[in-house]
């Protein structure tokens, strides 16, 4: 059993045991775990929701070999995805849907990426990321020499009206880097100076009181609590300032809520609704919402 678990994680590249505890693998890793064992059942028709969500570039690469191989056995393949270029790289169909209804199926060959786009979104887009010169304020977020696991000696200054890009493969330390400014990792040194003041979160309750939230990029493990619905999680952090005393101001609650969802386009049966049952890209917008 090891060894054909083995020969399948060499398969796609991934370079742990098939004994190593799935726990102490990143995000990205166990995507291709999960993979992996998909694989495993040989079946002749392989359903892929977003695989690459959480993949490095090496990790893609090494998923579409795979997906290649698969098609020239004769599986079939259905690839979901939000980004275009990999559907013109790997598919030979495509099927676009919009608030769950069938909008239209081609060809990769017949179309390209500003039909696909139209099709999606149900109109023309002249411009798909306009330029928007933003006039920057003072600065609101500095941070000295930061170190702490997987961290070292990180600086850089964000300035009010500013959006700041942090980019790197997977293990890089990016979502490490965040969860310290944000007070869910330890700082080992380093400072970070927040309008002019220096703080020292050392728990998410410490990031959220100096105003400070964090979106995780793995909503279900860090970012909503599943079996809670739309509104219970939406509200989680801001349970404080939607109570009186020990009292949550239901009537309050109910109109944040509704707001965000109107605000954010949250399809959602409603307010009540589990979050479990949402979609993957609805159930990121309330955990946006919630930070």
């Amino acid at each position: 059993m090891y060894a054909e678990a083995d020969r399948l994680l060499a398969r796609l590249n991934v370079k742990h045991s098939s004994k190593t505890p799935l726990g102490e693998l990143s995000l990205g890793e166990q995507q291709m775990v999960e993979i992996a064992k998909a694989l495993s059942f040989e079946s002749k028709v392989i359903i892929m929701d977003e695989p690459t969500d959480a993949l490095t570039d090496t990790e893609t690469e090494s998923l579409f070999s795979v997906i290649n191989e698969l098609r020239e056995q004769g599986c079939g393949i259905v690839y979901i995805s939000h980004r275009l270029k990999e559907i013109f790289e790997i598919c030979d169909d495509i099927t676009v849907l919009r608030d769950g209804k069938f909008i239209g199926q081609r060809t990769v060959a017949e179309t390209d990426e500003d039909l696909l786009i139209e099709m999606m979104v149900g109109r023309k887009l002249d411009e798909q990321y306009p330029r928007i010169d933003a006039v920057h304020g003072k600065t609101s977020l500095e941070v000295k020499n930061l170190s702490g696991p997987g961290v070292d000696d990180v600086s850089f200054t964000l300035d009010q009206g500013e959006i700041l890009g942090i980019s790197g493969l997977m293990g890089a330390g990016r979502t490490e880097l965040m969860k310290i400014i944000y007070g869910a990792r330890k700082r080992e040194s380093g400072s970070v100076i927040l309008n002019g003041k220096t703080i020292n979160p050392t728990s998410p309750q410490d990031g959220l009181a100096n105003g400070i939230a964090y979106i995780s990029e793995d909503r279900k493990g860090d970012g909503l609590v599943l079996g809670l619905s739309v509104k219970e999680n939406m509200s989680l952090c801001a349970l404080e300032q939607l109570s009186k005393g020990a009292q949550i101001q239901h009537s309050e609650e109910v109109i944040a809520v509704e707001d965000f969802i109107k605000l954010f386009n949250i399809k959602t049966p409603s307010r009540d609704q589990i979050i479990g049952n949402l979609s993957g890209g609805n159930q990121q917008k309330v955990a946006i919402a919630k930070g």
